[in-house]
């Protein structure tokens, strides 16, 4: 076997995501099992290089981790020949420019999304990369979630017949800040610094329905700031001037319709954070991050609507749970492999930085439409 390492310059390992996901769930994780092997004797050993503005915070995280790179000097990181790939999970409003400059030094590009903060913005950087001949990708983890490559599976295998329609619903309850301490940090609740739940979720929901249902070909969304005041990581009260909920309608090519409910101001009466219900002619599934449930057209019940008196079926436990049939990793670090392999392998991969596009113009149009109170087509992207 043959070992070699791979730099990766990883911005904005500090915050929550970059942190927990992308450095300890992903990179440092292929580090314990002993690097990636490509399958043809070359096993690929991950080498992060801490990248952010507070230098302090990074070598407090690169000693936590036996690091040895971190710098706040992002240009002298992106000029080092040793350093292959840039990585960015920075605030949404820093990510551009950042991608920009690692294009343009040569470097392989993987992203958090949105990759801009509009659409243009986007289509530029997949130009961008293109024409410089690096390889890009964005992230896209949902699909790699257990609940959904066991809907995945479902639909692959005809369970549903036709699909009808898709109804989503996520969010749970991020605490103000006053009396405890918000889950999410303040720029999230303030459009200035590109927060808002639409331009978070929505190119989320855009690659599911795109990969599992069909291209989005119109959106119609109703946005809310339900929380008007918050307070930021100092104590201290501000104006929440983002959208913290999202009510979407989506029609997707084929005629499935998709409604899906976003909010951080919702109390969670779920099994999961977020579920999916998918019903089609020949049976119906919910899938969360984990679980998937079906019933089948021939273990439908017939329910009769009579409200005069208590409902004498449990529903829930009509559905029937799909097995696992496997393990399931991580959802980030299986696709930090797949695109480690295109990388080095040069192996298939599809989710770049024009499919990231399609996110943030979803994100555009879904805010558009809300403001505008109408329907809006989605032109489609193409390279």
């Amino acid at each position: 076997m043959t070992r070699k390492t791979v730099r990766i310059a990883m911005n904005g390992v500090t915050g929550r995501m970059g942190h927990r996901q992308h450095l300890v769930r992903s990179i440092l994780a292929l580090r314990e099992q002993g690097g990636l092997d490509l399958g043809d004797g070359t096993v690929l050993w991950p080498e992060p290089v801490l990248v952010g503005r507070r230098e302090q915070a990074l070598g407090a995280l690169a000693a936590r981790h036996g690091l040895e790179h971190f710098s706040a000097d992002l240009d002298a990181v992106l000029s080092d020949p040793g350093v292959d790939i840039y990585f960015d999970a920075q605030v949404t409003s820093a990510r551009e420019e950042a991608i920009r400059r690692a294009i343009a030094a040569g470097k392989h590009v993987y992203t958090e999304k949105p990759t801009a903060t509009g659409l243009e913005g986007a289509l530029e950087l997949a130009r961008l990369a293109h024409a410089a001949g690096v390889k890009h990708g964005v992230v896209q983890d949902k699909i790699f979630l257990p609940g959904l490559l066991k809907l995945k599976r479902l639909i692959d295998g005809g369970f549903f017949g036709r699909i009808l329609s898709v109804r989503g619903e996520f969010g749970y309850w991020v605490f103000e800040g006053d009396w405890q301490e918000a889950q999410r940090p303040s720029w999230n609740y303030r459009a200035e610094d590109g927060g808002g739940i639409v331009v978070d979720m929505f190119p989320h929901w855009e690659y599911v329905l795109h990969e599992l249902f069909g291209r989005v070909t119109s959106v119609q969304a109703l946005t809310a700031t339900h929380v008007p005041q918050r307070w930021d990581e100092h104590g201290k009260p501000y104006d929440a001037t983002a959208d913290d909920a999202a009510y979407g309608i989506f029609e997707l090519e084929g005629g499935v319709i998709a409604q899906i409910n976003s909010s951080w101001a919702v109390r969670v009466h779920r099994d999961e954070l977020v579920e999916f219900q998918v019903d089609g002619t020949e049976g119906s599934a919910v899938a969360g991050l984990r679980e998937c449930r079906v019933q089948h057209r021939s273990a439908t019940p017939k329910p009769v609507w009579n409200p005069d008196v208590p409902a004498g079926e449990a529903f829930r436990e009509q559905w029937q749970r799909v097995p696992d049939n496997g393990e399931f990793d991580n959802g980030f670090k299986a696709q930090w492999e797949l695109f480690l392999k295109h990388v080095y392998a040069d192996a298939p991969y599809h989710w770049d930085l024009l499919a990231g596009a399609r996110g943030v113009q979803l994100a555009e149009l879904g805010l558009r439409s809300s403001a505008e109170g109408r329907r809006i087509g989605v032109p489609e992207i193409t390279p």
